[in-house]
């Protein structure tokens, strides 16, 4: 039986069980989603946009599709490389899915840019965003994948590799508005980051500070942000970094062979200057941290500077040796005994059952996975990969064949864009 029968299998079963429908009875965006964002409809029930070239522009475009307004579903009748050739490309129109799951083999990989999304309603899922810097001189510093000023947006099941600044990210303005509130509103909110693998931000690169190899930062005043079920390997820093005020569950996420830090909160007190420190919220459940040749003696989480209330619970730490490292660093009055911030639908599994889950599930089309990604679970799996400085110490861009296959509507339920048995 192939991977992809067994995954299309799973989601028949999801839905079976009822996991297609929120607990307030509203629909899934898909089987399994989770967080706030769960029940966005993204594109459903709009236009089927077929893109059908690789080109970075033009006609049958993934660029001309995004730009697109009214909703609409992306669907792929072409895969291989998507060469962006330095462009950020920028989503502003609402009420969009990308169903990176529709493309034959070897799927869509982007490499050479970003995306960025300044909107609402968007699921995005089963792309692969290999960034790369060998094309660029110093002061090249994208994100692969960042949301501004978004809210109920869904990243799940997609591959992040080689970011100069960040892999994948919820960004936007600290103090777009007259109080705390309007900040929250005007910043990224209802984000959801699942099942992502979020590897190998470039160290030594292009960013003009220097070192950056980050993985994902939740910037100030960020809320209802879930980060669930995602692998994190050899990133610096920032596996996640949560600034000033952010609220968030960080849930059944694996870290491999952090560099320097894993997990942290910290607001910087010149950033926040002439405004009152908001209290960040967060609840750590079920995750695992394993140190790799790159670590150094780091905790899972690192509780910086700044007023927050942080729970956690089931978490696993262990050093290169295997034996326990620490859980948490810092001020441990800020540690709470009740969850701050809860989505109630999210059903954490066990830390102990994290690592088979994610080499399982984890990345884009995880049928279908792609040299790199086979890769990075090959480091999880023997201790091995490293941070590193340029995408060339680790093959360069991949190369794929480009394929074509015709999307058929009737093999798809195309209110969650998952196949039909």
């Amino acid at each position: 039986m192939t991977l992809r029968i067994v995954y299309l299998r799973l989601l028949s079963l999801l839905v079976l069980l009822g996991l297609a429908v929120s607990g307030n009875g509203q629909e899934l965006a898909f089987p399994g989603a989770q967080g706030w964002a769960s029940t966005t409809p993204g594109g459903r029930g709009g236009k089927i946009i077929r893109v059908t070239t690789l080109a970075d522009k033009g006609p049958g475009s993934f660029a001309e599709a995004i730009a697109l307004a009214g909703p609409r579903i992306i669907v792929f009748e072409v895969g291989g490389i998507i060469d962006l050739k330095g462009q950020i490309l920028s989503i502003r129109n609402p009420f969009l899915t990308i169903a990176g799951q529709t493309a034959p083999s070897p799927g869509i990989t982007f490499i050479d840019g970003g995306i960025n999304v300044y909107t609402h309603d968007v699921v995005i899922q089963h792309i692969r965003i290999r960034q790369g810097a060998s094309r660029h001189e110093k002061g090249w510093e994208p994100d692969a994948l960042s949301t501004i000023s978004a809210y109920n947006v869904i990243i799940d099941h997609c591959s992040f590799t080689w970011g100069v600044d960040e892999n994948c990210s919820a960004s936007g303005p600290r103090f777009d508005g007259a109080t705390p509130d309007e900040w929250r509103k005007n910043t990224s909110h209802r984000i959801t980051m699942s099942n992502n693998i979020i590897a190998e931000g470039l160290s030594q690169s292009t960013h003009s500070r220097g070192e950056h190899s980050k993985g994902t930062l939740i910037h100030d005043n960020a809320t209802d942000i879930a980060i669930l079920n995602n692998l994190y390997a050899s990133n610096q820093d920032r596996n996640a970094l949560f600034k000033g005020g952010a609220r968030a569950v960080y849930v059944n996420n694996y870290i491999h062979n952090p560099g320097r830090i894993a997990v942290r909160y910290g607001l910087v007190n010149a950033e926040w200057e002439g405004h009152p420190h908001e209290k960040g919220q967060l609840t750590i459940i079920g995750n695992v941290m394993q140190h790799g040749p790159s670590s150094s003696d780091m905790p899972l989480f690192l509780m910086a500077n700044g007023p927050c209330e942080v729970y956690m619970a089931d978490n696993i730490a262990k050093n290169k040796k295997g034996e326990d490292a620490r859980l948490f660093a810092g001020d441990s009055a800020k540690l709470v005994s009740q969850r701050p911030i809860w989505y109630d639908a999210i059903r954490p599994l066990k830390a102990a059952a994290v690592k088979k889950n994610i080499l399982k599930n984890v990345g884009a089309r995880p049928w279908d996975r792609d040299e790199n990604d086979q890769r990075i679970i090959s480091d999880v799996l023997n201790m091995t990969g490293k941070v590193i400085d340029s995408e060339m110490q680790v093959g360069g861009y991949p190369v794929f064949k480009p394929t074509q296959k015709a999307f058929q509507e009737k093999e798809w339920n195309l209110k969650t864009m998952t196949p039909k048995r």
